[in-house]
Order: structure tokens, then sequence, then C-alpha cells
């Protein structure tokens, strides 16, 4: 059983991926607040972390940074979860220090595999992650005008956990 962090602010998406790794024999732990996440994953020690990018307070991405800068949590694999899909925002979210990305609405089978997936090489060994040295930086990243990475969701779009269905 492992120990899956997830920082998400949307309701619906918390239980869905609680419910999804419950279910898989997973022990899930849900922070809401970006803000608390570091904090939240050092008392929790996980084997996986899963975020959002797009988050209130806390970016994902500058979120994903500071776990690779932190001593006891650098080599705890990363699993990004986003609706972006403007072009170069999976190299960015990679280039933070992510080993994974699915994006949203999440295939329940896609995202399965990639958390069984990133468990299994963890064990296997962690690897030192790499991040893009010209994203080293303290610095939270520059808006992009390609990237939804700095606008604010107002919930679940259509195909998304509690979004509407097109007819």
């Amino acid at each position: 059983m492992a120990k899956i962090l997830i920082v998400e602010d949307n309701a619906l998406n918390i239980k869905l991926f609680c419910d999804l790794l419950a279910a898989h024999g997973h022990q899930p732990e849900a922070v809401t607040d970006s803000r608390n996440a570091l904090d939240a994953a050092r008392a929790f020690d996980p084997d996986l972390v899963i975020t959002d990018i797009q988050l209130p307070h806390v970016s994902g991405l500058d979120l994903i940074r500071l776990i690779r800068k932190d001593d006891d949590l650098s080599r705890v694999p990363i699993m990004a979860v986003t609706a972006y899909s403007a072009r170069g925002d999976e190299e960015r979210i990679r280039a933070a220090g992510a080993q994974a990305y699915v994006s949203k609405p999440i295939s329940v089978v896609r995202f399965a595999e990639t958390v069984d997936e990133l468990l299994k090489s963890d064990a296997e060994g962690p690897k030192d992650p790499e991040p893009d040295a010209q994203l080293k930086s303290d610095e939270p990243e520059i808006d992009n005008p390609e990237s939804r990475a700095n606008q604010v969701d107002e919930g679940p779009g259509p195909g998304e956990a509690g979004g509407e269905e097109d007819a």
C-alpha cells in the first residue's frame, strides 16, 4: 500500500482521485490549499505526490519546484494532473520536476496505470530529477500567453469530474 498525497482544489476531483486510489489499495491524503502542501508532504511522507497545476496561492509548478528542492522530498515521484493543453505546457511541467503528466478529463485506466508505473519505478530506485536549468530559479514562472497555467479555474469543464457533458 502506497501513501499518496493529492494536492487539488476541486472537491469532485479529490473524491474521484481518493476513491480510485483507495480502490487500488493505496492510502490517499488530500490537501486542498496549496499553501499547506509542502508541510503536509513532510508530515505524511508520501510515496507519490499527485498535484493539479492550476492551483490558487501556490501554483502546481511552484509546488513541484519546492518539493524538488526539499531534502526529504526531492526523490518522491510527482504526477501532474491538469487541464492544460497549450503547446509547451507538458514540457514546462516535466522541466519543473514532474515525472508524469495526465491531462483532464482523466482516463481512469491511464490514471491508475501512471500511478502504478511511478510507484514501480520508485521502488526500483529513485532517479535524481533533472529539472531544466532555465527553470531552477526560485522565481515563479513568467506568464506565457499561450498557456492557461496562470488562469483561475472556475470549476470543472465538460467531460471533467462534475462538469456537464455535451448532448
